[in-house]
């Protein structure tokens, strides 16, 4: 399923040199083929199915529910939460990982034209089973899209008094191609700008996330920290709702703005 010596070679290459903090990127992660099939089975765009994030600083659709997943996505996320795959990772990272069977926040992604994702951390204790987040895995496969042409560029910032100071690095999206990266290290990451895309093409990917014992110390955040753009910074609506998206009791007042 996966060129796990690829893999290895790259992570032990690169993961650790890489700036602003931990990361690597694979290309030709998946064989071509089953790219080719993961992108046939994803939702449609419109589908019922998605939970639609809409608001000034996050607009996506995604799924976690395995429902929604045809055969060859169950057997993908099946095997990066397998036994046999979170030992692997483990080894690479000299760490113990443990996956999260309910993707919580990971499953399928899509943006379509206006999509956006402001630099943001995401949270650092699971919700649910108080683990500690520490890696994420994003795999990119919408073969129409040309980053060189349609951009969707997945952007790294570093951090300055828990702030993201300056755009270090934008990530191209190519096809089959996934980034690796840690989020226990102030990662802030998002679109590094808002997609303006063509009627039916979309950015699509996978996401799916390993989690740790929680270590000494560490900011207990259970939602995602948003950070306004360079034309919302003196917006205190904007400041507001970012507050309130990453309130444990407000967040589900905001992840969908009607009048967006």
């Amino acid at each position: 399923m996966i060129d796990l010596e690829n893999f290895q070679n790259e992570f032990i290459k690169n993961f650790k040199k890489n700036t602003p903090f931990d990361y690597c990127v694979i290309n030709n992660f998946f064989s071509n083929d089953l790219a080719k099939l993961l992108e046939k089975e994803f939702l449609e765009f419109n589908s019922p199915d998605w939970y639609e994030y809409r608001n000034p600083f996050e607009v996506k659709k995604t799924t976690n529910n395995w429902n929604h997943f045809k055969k060859n996505t169950y057997e993908v996320f099946q095997y990066l939460n397998s036994p046999f795959f979170v030992k692997f990772m483990s080894s690479l990272l000299g760490e113990e990982l443990i996956a999260d069977p309910g993707l919580h926040g990971g499953g399928l992604h899509i943006h379509g034209d206006g999509g956006n994702l402001n630099p943001h951390l995401d949270y650092s204790i699971h919700p649910k089973n108080n683990l500690q987040r520490r890696l994420n895995i994003i795999i990119y496969i919408s073969e129409n899209l040309n980053p060189e042409i349609h951009g969707g560029h997945l952007g790294f910032w570093s951090n300055k008094n828990m702030q993201p100071y300056e755009l270090i690095k934008e990530i191209p999206p190519f096809f089959n191609s996934a980034v690796i990266f840690d989020t226990s290290q102030n990662s802030w990451h998002g679109l590094s700008k808002v997609l303006s895309l063509p009627k039916n093409i979309f950015r699509k990917s996978l996401a799916i996330y390993y989690l740790q014992k929680p270590k000494k110390n560490i900011s207990t955040r259970h939602k995602a920290l948003y950070y306004p753009r360079d034309n919302q910074i003196n917006d205190e609506s904007i400041k507001e709702l970012i507050k309130k998206r990453a309130s444990d009791e407000s967040f589900s007042e905001v992840y969908k703005v009607e009048d967006l």
